[in-house]
Order: structure tokens, then C-alpha cells, then sequence
């Protein structure tokens, strides 16, 4: 799976509105900000950017 480009340029946090690091790996698909450490999962090539459902990160 992988999120569109376009996408990619344009989505940011929708708590800080910073930018986001896509991971996409077999075991994992991300989108990560460094700035509030918050990861918010992908599920179906689809962004939960619920900053409620959004994991913490250290």
C-alpha cells in the first residue's frame, strides 16, 4: 500500500499543522510528526488523522 504523492504534499498534522512522515513498511503504515511526536496510522490506503485516535510516540 501506498499513499498518493499528491496526497503526501499537501496532508499535514491536524494538530500542529506541521509536516508528516509517511512510513510504509510490511509491518507498518504511518504518517508521523516529529514536532507534536504524535503517529497517526493508515488503514487501507486511508489517513486516520483523528488526533484522539493518534499514537504517542517518545
Amino acid at each position: 500500500m501506498t499513499l498518493d504523492k499528491k496526497l503526501l504534499d499537501i496532508i499535514a498534522c491536524p494538530k500542529c499543522k506541521g509536516d508528516l512522515k509517511y512510513t510504509d513498511t510490511k509491518k507498518e503504515h504511518s504518517l508521523t510528526c516529529n514536532a507534536c511526536k504524535l503517529k497517526y496510522r493508515v488503514e487501507d490506503d486511508i489517513p486516520i488523522m483523528l488526533i484522539d485516535e493518534a499514537e504517542k510516540i517518545k
